[in-house]
Protein backbone atom coordinates (compact mmCIF):
# COMPACT_ATOMS: atom_id res chain seq x y z
CA UNK A 1 0.00 0.00 0.00
CA UNK A 2 1.53 3.62 -1.08
CA UNK A 3 1.43 6.90 0.62
CA UNK A 4 1.58 10.17 -1.17
CA UNK A 5 2.04 13.99 -0.44
CA UNK A 6 0.86 16.00 -3.66
CA UNK A 7 2.06 19.31 -3.41
CA UNK A 8 0.96 19.78 0.73
CA UNK A 9 1.22 22.72 2.08
CA UNK A 10 0.72 23.73 5.61
CA UNK A 11 0.25 27.06 7.88
CA UNK A 12 -0.02 28.05 11.22
CA UNK A 13 -0.17 31.24 13.24
CA UNK A 14 -0.03 32.50 9.72
CA UNK A 15 3.29 31.49 9.03
CA UNK A 16 3.88 28.61 6.21
CA UNK A 17 5.02 25.21 8.22
CA UNK A 18 4.91 22.96 5.23
CA UNK A 19 5.92 24.57 1.28
CA UNK A 20 4.51 22.25 -1.55
CA UNK A 21 6.41 19.00 -0.41
CA UNK A 22 5.42 15.96 -2.56
CA UNK A 23 6.95 12.16 -1.80
CA UNK A 24 5.28 8.98 -2.16
CA UNK A 25 6.11 6.31 -0.25
CA UNK A 26 6.09 2.28 -1.84
CA UNK A 27 4.42 -0.46 -1.11
CA UNK A 28 6.91 -2.34 1.59
CA UNK A 29 9.27 0.45 1.97
CA UNK A 30 10.38 2.29 5.20
CA UNK A 31 11.12 6.18 4.42
CA UNK A 32 13.37 7.83 7.08
CA UNK A 33 12.33 11.92 7.31
CA UNK A 34 15.05 13.91 9.13
CA UNK A 35 15.60 17.42 9.64
CA UNK A 36 16.39 20.16 11.98
CA UNK A 37 13.54 21.34 14.54
CA UNK A 38 11.21 23.55 12.91
CA UNK A 39 11.27 21.66 9.52
CA UNK A 40 8.65 20.61 9.10
CA UNK A 41 8.91 17.02 10.08
CA UNK A 42 6.16 16.30 12.56
CA UNK A 43 3.84 18.56 10.55
CA UNK A 44 4.23 16.61 7.68
CA UNK A 45 3.80 13.26 9.81
CA UNK A 46 0.51 14.56 10.79
CA UNK A 47 -0.77 15.64 7.49
CA UNK A 48 0.26 11.89 6.21
CA UNK A 49 -1.82 10.33 9.15
CA UNK A 50 -5.03 12.53 8.26
CA UNK A 51 -5.47 14.41 11.30
CA UNK A 52 -4.50 17.87 9.89
CA UNK A 53 -5.48 18.60 6.08
CA UNK A 54 -3.30 20.30 3.82
CA UNK A 55 -3.89 24.06 3.15
CA UNK A 56 -2.97 23.21 -0.49
CA UNK A 57 -2.70 20.00 -1.91
CA UNK A 58 -3.64 16.33 -1.21
CA UNK A 59 -2.59 13.17 0.29
CA UNK A 60 -3.30 9.91 -1.01
CA UNK A 61 -3.94 6.14 0.17
CA UNK A 62 -3.44 4.04 -2.87
CA UNK A 63 -4.17 6.67 -5.12
CA UNK A 64 -7.12 8.00 -3.06
CA UNK A 65 -7.25 10.87 -1.12
CA UNK A 66 -7.28 9.98 2.38
CA UNK A 67 -10.10 12.88 3.39
CA UNK A 68 -12.62 10.89 1.01
CA UNK A 69 -12.24 7.54 3.39
CA UNK A 70 -13.92 7.35 6.80
CA UNK A 71 -11.59 7.07 9.86
CA UNK A 72 -12.70 3.95 10.43
CA UNK A 73 -11.24 3.12 7.28
CA UNK A 74 -8.23 4.93 7.32
CA UNK A 75 -7.65 3.52 10.76
CA UNK A 76 -7.50 -0.08 9.46
CA UNK A 77 -4.93 0.64 7.13
CA UNK A 78 -2.81 3.63 8.84
CA UNK A 79 -1.19 3.58 12.30
CA UNK A 80 0.52 6.65 13.75
CA UNK A 81 2.76 6.82 16.77
CA UNK A 82 2.25 10.29 18.12
CA UNK A 83 5.33 11.54 19.62
CA UNK A 84 3.51 12.98 22.83
CA UNK A 85 0.59 10.34 23.62
CA UNK A 86 -0.90 10.03 27.03
CA UNK A 87 -3.73 9.40 28.71
CA UNK A 88 -5.23 10.26 32.25
CA UNK A 89 -7.69 7.11 32.46
CA UNK A 90 -6.51 4.58 34.89
CA UNK A 91 -5.68 1.55 32.56
CA UNK A 92 -3.12 -1.54 32.45
CA UNK A 93 -0.33 -1.66 29.87
CA UNK A 94 -2.56 -4.43 27.94
CA UNK A 95 -5.43 -2.27 28.27
CA UNK A 96 -3.35 0.67 26.14
CA UNK A 97 -2.23 -2.17 23.44
CA UNK A 98 -6.45 -3.43 23.70
CA UNK A 99 -6.87 0.28 21.94
CA UNK A 100 -4.90 -0.99 18.85
CA UNK A 101 -8.53 -3.54 17.76
CA UNK A 102 -10.80 -0.78 18.58
CA UNK A 103 -11.19 -0.02 14.48
CA UNK A 104 -12.34 -3.85 14.22
CA UNK A 105 -14.97 -4.01 16.57
CA UNK A 106 -18.54 -2.90 16.88
CA UNK A 107 -22.36 -4.41 17.74
CA UNK A 108 -21.64 -6.74 15.45
CA UNK A 109 -18.07 -7.63 15.72
CA UNK A 110 -17.21 -8.19 19.16
CA UNK A 111 -13.85 -8.80 21.34
CA UNK A 112 -12.88 -12.20 20.34
CA UNK A 113 -10.14 -14.87 21.11
CA UNK A 114 -8.21 -13.97 18.43
CA UNK A 115 -8.18 -10.25 19.37
CA UNK A 116 -6.25 -11.65 22.46
CA UNK A 117 -3.57 -13.49 20.42
CA UNK A 118 -2.93 -10.22 18.09
CA UNK A 119 -2.82 -8.68 21.49
CA UNK A 120 -0.59 -10.88 23.22
CA UNK A 121 1.94 -10.97 19.40
CA UNK A 122 1.92 -6.90 20.07
CA UNK A 123 3.86 -7.02 23.48
CA UNK A 124 6.01 -9.94 23.33
CA UNK A 125 7.34 -8.38 19.80
CA UNK A 126 7.89 -4.71 22.12
CA UNK A 127 9.24 -7.39 25.41
CA UNK A 128 6.24 -5.53 27.69
CA UNK A 129 4.84 -9.04 28.13
CA UNK A 130 5.52 -9.12 32.11
CA UNK A 131 4.44 -5.50 32.56
CA UNK A 132 1.14 -6.33 31.10
CA UNK A 133 -0.85 -5.87 34.25
CA UNK A 134 1.15 -2.86 35.30
CA UNK A 135 -0.84 0.61 35.51
CA UNK A 136 -0.06 2.76 32.98
CA UNK A 137 0.60 5.66 35.63
CA UNK A 138 3.42 4.06 37.11
CA UNK A 139 5.84 2.75 33.74
CA UNK A 140 8.58 4.89 32.81
CA UNK A 141 8.50 7.08 29.76
CA UNK A 142 10.25 4.47 27.82
CA UNK A 143 7.84 1.65 28.70
CA UNK A 144 5.20 3.69 27.73
CA UNK A 145 6.55 4.65 24.23
CA UNK A 146 7.19 0.54 23.68
CA UNK A 147 3.22 0.08 24.19
CA UNK A 148 2.26 2.95 21.72
CA UNK A 149 4.33 0.88 19.68
CA UNK A 150 2.56 -2.51 20.15
CA UNK A 151 -0.63 -0.44 20.37
CA UNK A 152 -0.02 0.40 16.54
CA UNK A 153 1.08 -3.18 15.80
CA UNK A 154 -1.83 -4.49 17.17
CA UNK A 155 -3.98 -2.37 15.13
CA UNK A 156 -2.26 -4.55 12.11
CA UNK A 157 -2.03 -1.67 9.66
CA UNK A 158 -0.47 -1.90 6.27
CA UNK A 159 1.33 1.56 6.80
CA UNK A 160 3.00 2.89 9.91
CA UNK A 161 3.60 5.76 11.17
CA UNK A 162 6.67 6.92 13.57
CA UNK A 163 6.96 10.66 14.88
CA UNK A 164 10.28 10.53 16.90
CA UNK A 165 9.77 6.50 17.90
CA UNK A 166 13.03 6.04 19.86
CA UNK A 167 12.69 9.06 22.31
CA UNK A 168 12.99 7.56 25.30
CA UNK A 169 14.40 4.53 24.73
CA UNK A 170 17.57 3.66 25.75
CA UNK A 171 20.53 2.52 23.06
CA UNK A 172 19.28 -1.09 23.38
CA UNK A 173 15.82 -1.05 23.02
CA UNK A 174 15.87 2.14 20.35
CA UNK A 175 17.99 -0.72 17.78
CA UNK A 176 15.70 -3.48 18.58
CA UNK A 177 12.81 -0.87 17.96
CA UNK A 178 13.61 -0.37 14.63
CA UNK A 179 14.92 -3.74 13.75
CA UNK A 180 11.26 -5.30 14.59
CA UNK A 181 9.26 -2.06 12.62
CA UNK A 182 12.10 -3.00 9.59
CA UNK A 183 11.36 -6.66 9.92
CA UNK A 184 7.58 -6.31 9.90
CA UNK A 185 5.74 -6.42 6.24
CA UNK A 186 4.85 -2.77 6.28
CA UNK A 187 5.15 0.19 4.82
CA UNK A 188 6.67 2.67 6.90
CA UNK A 189 7.50 6.35 7.00
CA UNK A 190 9.24 7.38 10.78
CA UNK A 191 10.72 10.88 11.91
CA UNK A 192 14.06 9.92 13.07
CA UNK A 193 16.10 12.10 15.20
CA UNK A 194 19.54 9.88 14.48
CA UNK A 195 21.34 10.29 11.41
CA UNK A 196 22.65 7.05 11.59
CA UNK A 197 19.77 5.14 12.83
CA UNK A 198 18.20 6.60 9.57
CA UNK A 199 21.38 5.34 7.54
CA UNK A 200 21.02 1.65 9.14
CA UNK A 201 17.04 1.23 8.86
CA UNK A 202 15.99 3.43 6.18
CA UNK A 203 15.70 2.50 2.11
CA UNK A 204 14.88 6.13 1.22
CA UNK A 205 15.47 9.26 3.43
CA UNK A 206 13.77 12.50 3.43
CA UNK A 207 15.76 15.66 4.00
CA UNK A 208 13.51 18.54 5.79
CA UNK A 209 14.35 22.22 5.38
CA UNK A 210 12.48 25.26 6.28
CA UNK A 211 9.53 23.37 5.42
CA UNK A 212 10.93 22.00 1.98
CA UNK A 213 11.64 18.71 1.15
CA UNK A 214 15.45 19.27 -0.33
CA UNK A 215 16.87 15.76 -0.69
CA UNK A 216 15.14 12.48 -1.57
CA UNK A 217 17.01 9.27 -2.22
CA UNK A 218 18.82 6.27 -0.70
CA UNK A 219 21.01 7.18 2.76
CA UNK A 220 24.38 6.92 0.83
CA UNK A 221 23.26 9.61 -1.61
CA UNK A 222 21.26 12.06 0.92
CA UNK A 223 23.45 11.67 3.90
CA UNK A 224 26.50 13.67 2.41
CA UNK A 225 29.02 15.91 4.63
CA UNK A 226 28.04 18.84 2.71
CA UNK A 227 24.27 18.27 2.47
CA UNK A 228 24.40 18.25 6.81
CA UNK A 229 26.54 21.17 7.26
CA UNK A 230 24.03 22.72 4.98
CA UNK A 231 21.00 21.45 6.84
CA UNK A 232 22.49 20.98 10.23
CA UNK A 233 25.07 22.87 10.62
CA UNK A 234 28.13 20.95 11.72
CA UNK A 235 30.71 19.49 10.39
CA UNK A 236 31.09 15.70 9.75
CA UNK A 237 33.39 12.07 8.55
CA UNK A 238 31.07 10.03 6.29
CA UNK A 239 32.59 6.37 5.85
CA UNK A 240 30.53 3.53 4.08
CA UNK A 241 31.15 -0.12 5.03
CA UNK A 242 30.99 -3.02 3.09
CA UNK A 243 27.51 -3.12 2.84
CA UNK A 244 26.76 0.56 2.16
CA UNK A 245 25.97 1.48 5.09
CA UNK A 246 26.65 5.09 6.04
CA UNK A 247 28.55 5.51 9.57
CA UNK A 248 28.52 9.55 10.20
CA UNK A 249 31.24 10.82 12.85
CA UNK A 250 30.56 14.63 14.26
CA UNK A 251 33.25 16.74 14.47
CA UNK A 252 33.66 19.41 17.63
CA UNK A 253 35.89 22.18 16.96
CA UNK A 254 38.70 20.58 19.49
CA UNK A 255 38.72 17.48 16.98
CA UNK A 256 39.01 19.42 13.67
CA UNK A 257 41.97 21.05 14.95
CA UNK A 258 43.86 17.92 15.74
CA UNK A 259 46.35 16.80 13.24
CA UNK A 260 48.09 13.35 12.80
CA UNK A 261 45.88 12.14 15.33
CA UNK A 262 43.23 9.43 14.96
CA UNK A 263 39.71 10.32 13.47
CA UNK A 264 37.28 11.04 16.75
CA UNK A 265 35.26 8.63 18.36
CA UNK A 266 31.71 9.49 17.24
CA UNK A 267 29.21 11.49 19.58
CA UNK A 268 25.61 11.11 19.96
CA UNK A 269 24.11 10.95 16.97
CA UNK A 270 21.05 13.81 17.38
CA UNK A 271 20.18 15.33 14.26
CA UNK A 272 17.16 17.07 14.65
Amino acid sequence: MTLSADHVSWSAGGADILKGVSLTVETGEFLGIIGPNGSGKTSLMSLLAGIRKPKSGAVLMDGTPIGELGRRAVAQRLAFVEQQAETGERITARQAVELGRTPYLGPLSPWTSQDDSIVDAALENVDMTHLAERFWHTLSGGERQRLHIARALAQQPKILLLDEPTNHLDIGHQISLLDLVQRQDLTVVAALHDLNHAAMFCDRIAVMQGGCLVALGQPREVLTEARIRDVFGVNVDIEQDSGGICHIRFLTRRSQGRTNLARPAPLSVMGA
